[in-house]
This record gives C-alpha cells, structure tokens and sequence, in this order.
C-alpha cells in the first residue's frame, strides 16, 4: 500500500445497472422474477438429487454442487442488486463490499473448476463405462469436490486481500452493480501493477486448467462416440454431454468475451451486461437445461409432485 495523506474509504457507492429513474422499477420486477427462477430452480434441482435414491450417482453428486454454487453466486449479487434499484442512496460498506468480492470470486471459481470436474466425469462413464462406478468412488468423487472448494478458497482469498489492500482515496463511487475487480481497481490511489498481475495469473490458471481439462475430456469422448457402430447409441451417448456442453459453453463463451476481446473495445456499460449474464442469467438457466433435457431428473421431480398431491 502506498504511503500518503488520503481519508480512509469507509463505504462505496454503487452506481447499478443504470441511472434512468423510469427504468429502476420495471428493471427491479425482472431482475426480482430471475432471482426467484434461480432460487427454486436450483433449489429443487438439491433437493431432488438430496432425496431421491435414483439420482445418487457421480454425476448428480457434482450437479448438486453446481447448483449449490449457482444459488450462492446469484444470492451474492441478488439482494443487493435489488436493493439499489430502489434506494436513494446506493451505498455499501467497506467490509460488506469485501465480503461480495470474496464470495463472488469464490463462487466463480467453483463454477468454473467444478465444469472440468464433470467434463472428467463424463469421460470416464463413456470411455470406460465399464470401470465407472470403481474410479468414480464416493470417495474420490468427495475429494474431487473438496478439492475445488479448497483452490477456489485460496484464490478468492489471495485475490480479496490484495485487492483491499490498496488505499481509496480519489473517490468512492464503484461504477458497476456489485463489488468487482476492475471498478475497484479503477478506484484505486495505489500502484495496482502487483495487483493485476497476481489476478491476471490466477484468471490464466483457473480458467486454462479448466478449459484445458473439459478441452481433452470431450477429445476422447468424441474419439469414443465415433466408434459406436449404432447410430441409437451414439446419440445417446451424446446425449448425455449435451446438457454440460451447453453449460461449458455459456460460462466458458462469457468468460472468454470478458478477458480475450482487445483493450480498445472495453466498455463499462458492455462489461455490465456482460457480467448480468455471467453471474444472474447462467445460475437462473442452469437447473433448466439440466432438467429439461434430462429424463431421471424430469421422472423424479414427477414422483415429487406427486408424492406431494397425494399427501394433500
């Protein structure tokens, strides 16, 4: 931290998604019914697969955990987001605005390493489906888990910390909706070359060794398919990666637009939408393409319901 004559930043103003006042309303109605989706979205998807015996397999195993991270990175930025659509003054604290970081990063990071995971997944179930059930152990699966847990903790911790190291003192007014990286970076009095450094590595190392991995798995998983004699049973083969294709390719597709594109076309209202989709819409769309498209999650959410008509 750079020494100096500065007064301590104590809160954050947070400008929101925009400054129309015409459109805090309608925008709040949406945003609130996208929150909603999410909640009983992925909250349904964990306790299906908590509940039914038909649904304890790996591959359901790391879904709930997706979907548990899915519901704490849209609650991280959620409330808030609702909260300064209608408030007067937009404001959050220092510690608060640490904690969202904290949690944000972490969330992502989660998300992101826990896609590669399942991509590992899926590759053992069809290049040796034979051996599933013996390499994709309770407990290797537990440690898979722990393991993602345990690397995202450490960066969003390492990430959190240096951020909040450097001194504010030009202003207060963080131009984003949630508490973000660069905005705070922008805010900053500090040198933030260390800081860029340390994040840009950690981006490289999370986002390469996740991709890297899904990138080989699908190698072999289409190298596997293309084998099958059947036409029937290569496309359910396929079939059962459609759904995390789908996923890897919204988080993956969004990841790349926000870190990838040219310096000269960054916009902070592009980067705004953009990171509504990154962390709002994919946690809301999740649960659906895995139950829409997944016929034991559709046969055991219809046992639910009907186990609950019929206790009525």
């Amino acid at each position: 931290m750079e020494e100096g004559n500065h007064s301590e930043v104590t809160e954050f103003i947070l400008s929101g998604l925009t400054d129309r006042p015409e459109l805090q309303v309608p925008l709040f109605g949406v945003f609130l019914l996208m929150y909603v989706i999410t909640v009983v979205g992925n909250g349904g998807m964990i306790f299906l697969i908590t509940t039914d015996p038909r649904l304890h397999t790996p591959m359901y195993f790391f879904l709930r955990s997706l979907s548990l991270c899915d519901l704490c990175c849209s609650t991280v930025i959620a409330p808030k987001m609702l909260q300064i659509f209608l408030a007067e003054r937009k404001i959050i604290s220092h510690a608060a605005c640490a904690v969202q970081l904290f949690f944000f990063l972490y969330c992502i990071d989660i998300e992101c390493l826990l896609l590669a995971v399942m991509a590992y997944d899926r590759y053992v179930a069809i290049c040796n489906p034979l051996l599933y059930m013996v390499i994709m152990s309770r407990q290797r699966c537990n440690l898979l888990v722990a393991g993602v847990f345990a690397v995202g903790l450490v960066d969003s911790v390492i990430l959190t910390c240096f951020t909040f190291q450097l001194s504010f003192c030009h202003s207060n007014v963080i131009k984003h909706f949630y508490c973000d990286s660069p905005p705070l970076l922008a805010l900053s009095c500090s040198d933030t070359r260390i800081r860029e450094i340390v994040m840009f590595a950690s981006t490289c190392y999370i986002i390469v060794s996740s991709a890297v991995t899904i990138l080989l798995s699908y190698v072999c998983i289409f190298s596997s398919i293309l084998r099958i004699h059947s036409a029937k049973g290569r496309c359910k083969a396929f079939s059962t990666c459609a759904s995390h294709l789908c996923a890897v390719g919204m988080f993956h597709g969004t990841q790349l637009f926000m870190y990838l594109r040219p310096p000269s076309t960054y916009s902070m209202d592009t980067d705004k939408i953009t990171s509504v989709f990154y962390s709002l819409v994919i946690p809301m769309l999740n649960p659906l393409i895995y139950s829409l498209r997944n016929r034991e999650v559709k046969d055991a959410l219809r046992k639910t319901i009907n186990k609950l008509l019929t206790q009525s």
